[in-house]
């Protein structure tokens, strides 16, 4: 499948051009760092592009101080992540290996430069991207986690951290690995933890405790004002946040759970233009988060927009759910739709602990070598059926209706039928789960036959969809099923103005949309010329 930045070794042979590097000492000053002292630490923010002209810089393992890998960062080199884009930290210590002279820029002077100078932001951002990928991929980070499989608030954790692609290590109870990090960090050994760098134990750990580590939401001020406003982080908040930022707009996208959204939870999507081989929505989704960060877009997770007002000025003020708020001159609703719970008894009880909304690597590892159950007769359904179906012994897949033409497409259902460690099962649902502390079996019924009780490893829900819509009872017109109504449905101006001059809303959110990313996509991106007529009068 397509993936961005996949060659580091290849990416870091490009060195940039001389009037690249001149733009950088105009821009920057010069800094120069004795052997063996730390340039950055995890946890400091990024708060500038680092140019090596001279000497060597290694990343340094957090816990033990020994080099991490095997490469380090030379002269035309520069040291940066790709957390630079947003304003985030760092995340791994650096340490020049012998004196090392440098050109440091300060970030908001190098975003205008990377804005000006396209041949060097290509080269920059596909090595960052590079660097974060080879970070995911090795599973290895300076944010580690122990206890996954046992605790489910850690899991949490890593579900939050794996759909926002931020690197983490994850590590057994009662392993070596998770012994010698216990010991480095004066933690007791044998109990769940989450560690950010060997000085960060973080208590009680929450993803919104992480997100505050990281930097994910240090960029917005208390009431600080926007152009435009981005409620949802799906394929149309994305695409909405790429065009915003490209057209000058000062742009904020808030999102409650993972930038992505349901479609950052696919596995391979296969039918997107442009990708023959197919994509992972996390992969497509990611690609549009750094573009709009190039474009000067900020991105603020996990918030929840809980209430918006509009002011006797004609803007509107957002207030997030920890509080904070926000003012803004338009808003466009991206918040799509969430799968529905079940009403089965025990339901809740097991959510994390064996019931989960997303088929992803990380829900993966615990499917393998059992059986898995997938709920729901749509594409969603299907591509999770066929990822899990790598790691677990048998998938079955529970569908409501009597056939799966009507909700999902052709090429998907076929591979389904065709899979010998998928079974299909129509006009069936689940009566009853099972288990203590986690989900290990379930009672299934088909209908006019007898129920059966079966062990699985876990449940993935994927019916329904409730639109996320609460926040705007009483702001804008929403039909019978809490869609936001548009267009002419509301004498409004544009397909995706509401019944509020200034909201306008896209994507599957939308009442009468085409439930499909690349529509989503395209809604988010045609969106933005009828923001900038309305702030433009």
């Amino acid at each position: 499948m397509e993936t961005i930045g996949r060659d580091l070794n290849e990416m870091q042979r490009v060195p940039l051009a001389d009037d690249h590097v001149e733009a950088l000492r105009a821009a920057g000053a010069s800094a120069t760092y004795p052997a063996d002292s730390y340039i950055v630490q995890p946890g400091d923010p990024v708060d500038c592009f680092v140019y090596v002209e001279d000497g060597e810089i290694e990343v340094v393992d957090a816990f033990t101080g020994a080099r991490y890998g095997s490469s380090t960062l030379g002269p035309a080199q520069f040291m940066a992540e790709i957390s630079f884009l947003s304003g985030g930290v760092w995340t791994m210590p650096m340490r020049a290996v012998r004196d090392t002279q440098v050109i440091e820029v300060p970030r908001a002077a190098m975003l205008r430069l990377m804005a000006e100078m396209p041949e060097m932001s290509d080269i920059i951002i596909t090595v960052l991207s590079a660097r974060r990928r080879r970070q995911l991929d090795n599973r290895d980070g300076t944010l580690v986690l122990i206890g996954e499989e046992d605790d489910r608030d850690i899991r949490c954790i890593a579900e939050f951290a794996s759909r926002n692609r931020l690197p983490f290590a994850s590590h057994a109870i009662g392993s070596p690995e998770a012994e010698r990090v216990a010991r480095s960090c004066a933690i007791a050994i044998g109990q769940p933890a989450v560690i950010f760098g060997r000085d960060r134990v973080i208590a009680q750990p929450t993803p919104h405790k992480v997100a505050e580590l990281l930097g994910l939401n240090r960029d917005v001020a208390q009431c600080e004002a926007f152009d435009v406003l981005i409620v949802g982080g799906g394929p149309a908040g994305v695409a909405a946040g790429v065009y915003a930022g490209a057209e000058g707009l000062n742009a904020l996208v808030v999102e409650d759970i993972a930038i992505g959204g349901q479609a950052g939870t696919s596995s391979r999507i296969e039918n997107y233009m442009g990708f023959p081989t197919g994509i992972s929505g996390a992969d497509l989704l990611w690609r549009g988060e750094v573009q709009a960060m190039k474009f000067g877009t900020r991105f603020v997770m996990p918030r929840r927009v809980e209430r918006l007002e509009r002011l006797d000025s004609g803007q509107f003020c957002a207030t997030f759910d920890n509080g904070h708020q926000v003012r803004a001159g338009a808003v466009v609703v991206a918040t799509g739709v969430q799968y529905r719970r079940l009403p089965i008894a025990r339901f809740a009880e097991f959510e994390g602990a064996g019931i989960y909304y997303a088929a992803t690597e990380n829900e993966a590892r615990y499917c393998s070598g059992a059986e898995a159950i997938v709920i729901g007769g749509g594409n969603s359904a299907g591509q999770a059926a066929m990822y899990l179906s790598r790691s677990a012994d048998h998938v079955r897949l529970l569908v409501r209706g009597t056939s799966l033409a009507t909700s999902m497409s052709h090429y998907l259902s076929s591979r389904l039928e065709a899979d010998p460690k998928i079974s299909i099962e129509y006009e069936t649902h689940i009566v009853a789960l099972h288990g203590l502390q986690t989900l290990d079996g379930v009672t299934i019924q088909k209908e006019g036959t007898a129920p059966r009780t079966m062990p699985v490893c876990a449940m993935f829900v994927m019916v329904g969809a409730a639109p996320n819509t609460q926040w705007l009872t009483g702001l804008v017109t929403l039909d019978d099923k809490g869609f936001v109504m548009t267009g002419d449905a509301v004498d409004a101006g544009s397909p995706y103005a509401t019944s509020c001059p200034g909201i306008f809303a896209v994507g599957d959110v939308r009442s009468g949309s085409v439930k499909r990313v690349a529509s989503s996509v395209g809604e988010g991106s045609v969106v933005i010329s009828k923001v900038w007529d309305f702030l433009n009068g």
